[in-house]
């Protein structure tokens, strides 16, 4: 299964954030799988960082979770309706992590369509196929992951994330999306994304 080991998630933030491209985030129950490779990803790099929930070393009860050990979940809501799925970094008391912002599907189709559109896979429209993980909310509907995934290992059997044959690609680099009021850190260059992937939320 090439499930990813804790050592993969100690590292620097920047660098989980590109290595985690072309790896596939699964979700596994005993009634379905679903997997979808990651092709986006942002960068929060912790108390430094303006865009960072953790920044000044913000603690609450939402932030907590990201002072954890690297290789956990951060799941928090946005809009007050939205989950975003976030991989912690690095080690533990150092608060950073990597917003998965959009993948495509590998396993478990049936499950995403019903999930994300409630139709059958066969009734998708071209559109609704591009469109049902390309952004960090629509892939956590379509992967059904919600609040309950927040502080989940990913060392574990439930949500993991695991290595991946992969056709070369590229890296493309850009500031991260909707963080205008990040200042200085609003043009930093850490979104992640696969040159050329049709799934990608914004290219």
């Amino acid at each position: 299964m090439n499930k990813l080991s804790r050592d993969f998630y100690l590292r620097d933030t920047l660098v989980v954030a590109r290595d985690l491209l072309g790896k596939h985030l699964v979700h596994e129950t005993k009634d379905y799988r679903i997997a979808g490779k990651i092709v986006e990803t942002e960068a929060y790099t912790g108390p430094k960082d303006k865009a960072s929930h953790a920044y000044g070393r913000r603690r609450t009860v939402r932030t907590e979770v990201m002072y954890d050990t690297g290789g956990v979940a951060y799941v928090f809501l946005i809009y007050g309706m939205y989950c975003c799925f976030n991989v912690v970094t690095g080690p533990k008391d150092t608060p950073s992590a990597v917003l998965v912002r959009a993948i495509e599907p590998v396993e478990g189709i049936e499950h995403m369509a019903k999930s994300r559109y409630g139709i059958e896979p066969s009734s998708l429209s071209p559109g609704q196929k591009l469109g049902i993980c390309n952004g960090p909310g629509k892939l956590c509907i379509a992967m059904n992951i919600g609040k309950a995934g927040n502080g989940l290992d990913l060392c574990g059997s439930t949500l993991y994330i695991r290595d991946a044959q992969n056709e070369p690609f590229d890296i493309k680099t850009s500031p991260r999306i909707n963080i205008d009021y990040a200042e200085e850190y609003k043009d930093k260059p850490w979104r992640f994304y696969i040159e050329g992937n049709k799934y990608v939320s914004k290219a």
